[in-house]
């Protein structure tokens, strides 16, 4: 039986979606990410899944064969924190990371509690870095 992504593109509004996100600063935080992702990479937000807001995509394919298509970078306004799919294990990151201010991070994501919790000018280049890694690691 073949895989199939659970995450894919839907047609549901990232306005809408934010618009119900229960906490007002995690809306407001939403939008203003929305607002830096689209800036930076000049792509359109795509709801990805039911809660995951993306911005381009890549193909990947694994050694075993799987293969899909995922956003190249995104967010999603959860209740505990922005989750943000941004880091790519470049090795500047660790830099950056170091003045971002308060976060955690895991495989591939940055948590941030609040965004005036976080160095924007950091922030803007660790997306920045991250886009362009994707582009670059996936162009065809």
């Amino acid at each position: 039986m073949a895989y199939e992504a659970k995450t894919k593109p839907t047609k549901v509004s990232v306005a809408d979606f934010i618009e119900a996100v229960p906490h007002e600063g995690r809306r407001a935080d939403a939008k203003k990410l929305v607002k830096i992702m689209r800036e930076i990479t000049g792509e359109k937000p795509t709801m990805w899944g039911p809660s995951i807001i993306g911005f381009g995509s890549y193909t990947y394919k694994y050694e075993s064969g799987h293969s899909g298509t995922a956003c190249r970078i995104g967010f999603s306004p959860r209740a505990a924190n922005m989750v943000l799919y941004v880091l790519s294990g470049l090795k500047e990151e660790a830099a950056l990371l170091a003045k971002l201010g308060k976060h955690k991070t895991g495989k591939s994501c940055l948590y941030i509690g609040r965004l005036d919790s976080v160095d924007e000018a950091v922030l803007r280049q660790l997306i920045a870095n991250s886009d362009a890694h994707m582009r670059t690691k996936y162009s065809s």
